[in-house]
C-alpha cells in the first residue's frame, strides 16, 4: 500500500476520515466552482484534479444507454420471480458491468460522460397502482412489501458489501406518490390521505433507506398535497432526513426543478426555485436550474453554507465510489471488460427470465408441448420483435434471442415448423388476402406471440405509438390482435398465447379461446430461450404476478385519483381476471398442517407458525409460498389482506417441506387516518398459499390456501 505524500491535500489522503476529506476539498473550491458541481453534468476543476463527472446513468435492468451490456428482464419481470436472492445477484452483475465500463471510459478519455458513471438512477420503487401507467413496467409491482423487499435486494446488490467503498451508487425513485398520468406529470398535484401515504406510497422507500442504505433518492416531478416533491418540507425534510435518518444525496428528476416555477407556479422564477429546493434538501439538479444559485446568494435567498451542505453530500458519494483514490485501493477498479455480456451473466439473465414467466392458463395440461406435436406454427406481431425483449431504459447485447429464435432452438427434431407474422401490433393489415388461416387449421398447435411493446407503453416521449404520452387509454389487448386470435381460433387451431407486456392486460374473451397462456413481460436478451424451454417442458413455470390483472377499466377508479380505495389486491372489492400472486405450474402443490404457536398473544409479542408444502405432482418445480395477514377488527379502513412474507421453494415430486414463519408486531400494525402506525387489539387471520386470498385464485387452479385466526390482547 502506497501512503499519500505528506504534501498532498487531505482530500487525497484515502486514510483520512471521509468527513475530513470532503471538508478539505470544499474549502479549496470557489463559490462559482461549487455551484457548477451541483448540476448533473459537473465540469472538471483542473487546478484541484477534480475530473468532470456526469451523475446521470441508468441501470434499471442492466447498464442502460451505454452500449453493450447484459439485458436482464424488465423490472416488472424481475418482480415476477419473487426471488430476492436472485435480484441481488442480478444487481451485483449490473454493478460489475458498470464498473468495467466506467474504468474503461476513464482509461480512454480521462473522465466518464453521460451514462458512463457509477451513480445509477435505479431502482424505480413507485407503486404500480394503475395498469394504465406506461412506466409501471419499471416498478416492482403494486405491493409495498414486495416492492420494498425486492428493491432493497437490488440496492444491496448494486452497492456491494465493501465497508469502505460502494460498488455503485443506487438511487430510489421517484420520491414520492408518483405513478402517472405521464401527460400531467410536470404540473400534477397528487392528493393523498395521510393513511394512504404511510400505508402504501412510502413503505418501500423507507425499507430501501433504512435497510438497504440506498445512497441516493430522486424526487418526483409532481406535487404531493400542494408541495413539489423536489422541494417538499414533508417528504425531504420531515420524513426522509428527519424520521428515516437518510444520509445520502437527493437528486431532482430531469427538468423537475424548472417545473416548480414554470408549471407548479410555487415560485416566481428559477432563482426562487433554487433557494427553495436547496433549503429543502435537493442536492443535485438534473438539468441546469442550479446555474442560478449565484443570483440566489446575491439576493440573500441562500448562503454559501446551503451550497456547501448540498455539495458535501454529492462529494461524499464520489469519495465512497473511490473517485479520488488510487485504483489499487478500490476493490472493483480493475474489473475487466470481459465481464460485460459474459457467459455467466448471460446465464443469469436466462435464469431470471425463466423464473419471471407466469403461466396464466393451461387447459387440460396442453403445455408443455411434447412429441405428440408433429406440426407447429409460430405467429403474431411480437414473435420476431427485439423491442419486446428490451422494454425501456435498456442496454444492448449481441445475444438477443427473440421468441421465434427460442422456439427454433428448442424444437424437437421431426416436428414441422412454420412462421408467419399474421398481424401487426395495432394497425390493421393492408392486404385483405392472408394464407395463414388455412395453413394453421392443419397444425397441431399454434404459438401466437401477442401483447404490447415499449412502442405502446413507457415514458413520456419514449413510446411513439402511445396517444397518451406513454400511458395506455385501454388495458385490453389491441383490437387488431383480438381479431387475429379470434380468426385463429375459428379455424379450430389449438392456441398457446405468449403474451408480452409491462403490466396487466385485460385479455377478455381471448383468454377463453385458447388452450394456454404464458405471460413473459419484457424478458430481456434470453427471453426467447426461456419461453421456449417452458413451452417444451425443459423447465416448469414458477413466476407469480406482482400486480393484479383487472377484468376491465370498469373495475378501476379514475387514473388521476391517488386514493387506494378500490385499487390493487389490498383494497379491490371486485374479483379480478388474474389475482396478485397468481401463477400456475406444470406440477401441483398442496399446503397443509398450518399450526400457530399461540391462539392469543399480548400486544407487542411475536407469533410463530408452521405449515407444510408438498409437491403432489410428477414434475420437479418451484413454488412461491405466500403469507398474508388480515386485520379483522380494525377501527379504521385497512387492507383486506396484506402480504407479509414469501419464500421460493424447489421440491421434487412427492417431496414435502415444513416452512416456519414469524409474524412481528410491525406486521400487525395498522395505519390510522392520521397516518400513525399503531397496534390495536383484536382478531387477525393468517392466510398461507400460492396466491393472494380470494375465490378467483382457486377457480383458476391455484392451490387451496390455509387459514387460521389468532387474537391480540
Amino acid at each position: 500500500m502506497t501512503a499519500p505524500s505528506p504534501d498532498s491535500p487531505r482530500y487525497l489522503d484515502f486514510r483520512a476520515p471521509l468527513g475530513v476529506r470532503v471538508s478539505d476539498l470544499l474549502s479549496r473550491m470557489t463559490l462559482e466552482e461549487k455551484i457548477a458541481q451541483l448540476n448533473n453534468a459537473a465540469p472538471a476543476i483542473q487546478r484541484l484534479g477534480v475530473p468532470a463527472y456526469n451523475y446521470w446513468s441508468e441501470a434499471l435492468h442492466g447498464v442502460a444507454r451505454n452500449g453493450r451490456a447484459t439485458v436482464f428482464p424488465q423490472a416488472i419481470g424481475m418482480a415476477a420471480t419473487w426471488d430476492p436472492s436472485l435480484i441481488l445477484r442480478v444487481a451485483s452483475a449490473i454493478a460489475e458491468e458498470g464498473r468495467a465500463k466506467y474504468h474503461a471510459a476513464l482509461r480512454q478519455k480521462g473522465s466518464a460522460g453521460w451514462y458512463q458513471g457509477l451513480t445509477f438512477w435505479s431502482p424505480n420503487i413507485n407503486i404500480f397502482r394503475d395498469p394504465r401507467w406506461g412506466r409501471g413496467q419499471e416498478t416492482w409491482g403494486e405491493d409495498p412489501f414486495l416492492t420494498g423487499t425486492l428493491g432493497t435486494a437490488f440496492v444491496r446488490g448494486l452497492q456491494g458489501g465493501d465497508p469502505n467503498y460502494l460498488k455503485a451508487a443506487a438511487c430510489a425513485k421517484h420520491f414520492a406518490v408518483h405513478s402517472g398520468p405521464e401527460a400531467l406529470r410536470h404540473g400534477f398535484d397528487a392528493q393523498v390521505s395521510p393513511r394512504d401515504l404511510r400505508d402504501t406510497y412510502l413503505p418501500a422507500f423507507e425499507m430501501v433507506v433504512r435497510e438497504g442504505q440506498v445512497e441516493a433518492v430522486m424526487g418526483a416531478y409532481n406535487r404531493v398535497n400542494g408541495e413539489p416533491c423536489c422541494a417538499s418540507q414533508l417528504l425531504l425534510v420531515d420524513i426522509l432526513r428527519g424520521e428515516w435518518g437518510f444520509q445520502g444525496h437527493v437528486v431532482s428528476d430531469c427538468g423537475a426543478l424548472d417545473d416548480i416555477h414554470l408549471h407548479h407556479k410555487v415560485t416566481a422564477d428559477a432563482v426562487e426555485t433554487v433557494a427553495l429546493a436547496l433549503k429543502r434538501g435537493c442536492d443535485l439538479c438534473c438539468g441546469t436550474t442550479y446555474a442560478h444559485a449565484k443570483e440566489a446568494v446575491d439576493r440573500g435567498l441562500i448562503t454559501e453554507e446551503d451550497i456547501d451542505r448540498a455539495l458535501g453530500r454529492l462529494l461524499t458519494t464520489r469519495f465512497k465510489l473511490g473517485m479520488f483514490d488510487p485504483p489499487q485501493e478500490v476493490e472493483w477498479a480493475d474489473t475487466p471488460m470481459s465481464v460485460v455480456g459474459s457467459e455467466a451473466h448471460r446465464q443469469l439473465a436466462y435464469e431470471t427470465a425463466l423464473k419471471s414467466v407466469v403461466l396464466l392458463k393451461n387447459q387440460d395440461n396442453f403445455l408443455p408441448l411434447t412429441d405428440r406435436i408433429r406440426s407447429l406454427h409460430v405467429v403474431g406481431p411480437t414473435a420476431t420483435s427485439v423491442e419486446v425483449l428490451l422494454g425501456n431504459y435498456y442496454g444492448l447485447s449481441d445475444h438477443l434471442t427473440t421468441l421465434l429464435e427460442g422456439v427454433v432452438g428448442r424444437l424437437p427434431e421431426g416436428t414441422g415448423l412454420a412462421y408467419r407474422m399474421g398481424a401487426n401490433l395495432i394497425h390493421p393489415n393492408a392486404n385483405a388476402h392472408d394464407w395463414l388461416y388455412q395453413e394453421v387449421a392443419s397444425s397441431d398447435a399454434v404459438i401466437a406471440c401477442v401483447g404490447l411493446s415499449p412502442q405502446l407503453e413507457g415514458e413520456e416521449g419514449d413510446a411513439i405509438e402511445s396517444a397518451a404520452n406513454g400511458d395506455r387509454v385501454d388495458i385490453g389487448l389491441p383490437a387488431v390482435q383480438v381479431e387475429f386470435v379470434k380468426r385463429l381460433a375459428a379455424t379450430g387451431a389449438k392456441i398457446v398465447l405468449v403474451v408480452t407486456g409491462g403490466g396487466p392486460i385485460a385479455l377478455g374473451e381471448v383468454a377463453d379461446l385458447v388452450q394456454a397462456i404464458l405471460f413473459v413481460w419484457y424478458p430481456g436478451q434470453e427471453g426467447g430461450r426461456a419461453a421456449a424451454d417452458i413451452l417444451f417442458g425443459a423447465a416448469s413455470p414458477s413466476g407469480k404476478l406482482p400486480v393484479t390483472f383487472p377484468e376491465s377499466l370498469d373495475q378501476l377508479p379514475p387514473f388521476e385519483d391517488y386514493s387506494m380505495a378500490g385499487r390493487t389486491y389490498r383494497y379491490m372489492d371486485a374479483e379480478p381476471l388474474y389475482p396478485f400472486g397468481f401463477g400456475l405450474s406444470y406440477t401441483t402443490f398442496a399446503y397443509s398442517d398450518l399450526k400457530l404457536s399461540h391462539a392469543t398473544i399480548n400486544a407487542g409479542q411475536r407469533l410463530s407458525f408452521l405449515f407444510t408444502l408438498t409437491n403432489t405432482g410428477a414434475v420437479e418445480a418451484e413454488e412461491v409460498a405466500q403469507v398474508y395477514l388480515s386485520d379483522l377488527a380494525a377501527s379504521v379502513v385497512v387492507p383486506h389482506h396484506k402480504l407479509v412474507g414469501f419464500q421460493r421453494l424447489r421440491l421434487a415430486p412427492g417431496e414435502s417441506q415444513t416452512v416456519s414463519f414469524t409474524l412481528t408486531p410491525d406486521m400487525m400494525m395498522l395505519v390510522d387516518d392520521a397516518g400513525k402506525r399503531k397496534l390495536e387489539p383484536g382478531r387477525f387471520r393468517v392466510t398461507v398459499g400460492g396466491c393472494s386470498p380470494g375465490p378467483r385464485g382457486q377457480v383458476l387452479g391455484a392451490p387451496q390456501p390455509l387459514q387460521a385466526e389468532f387474537s391480540v390482547v
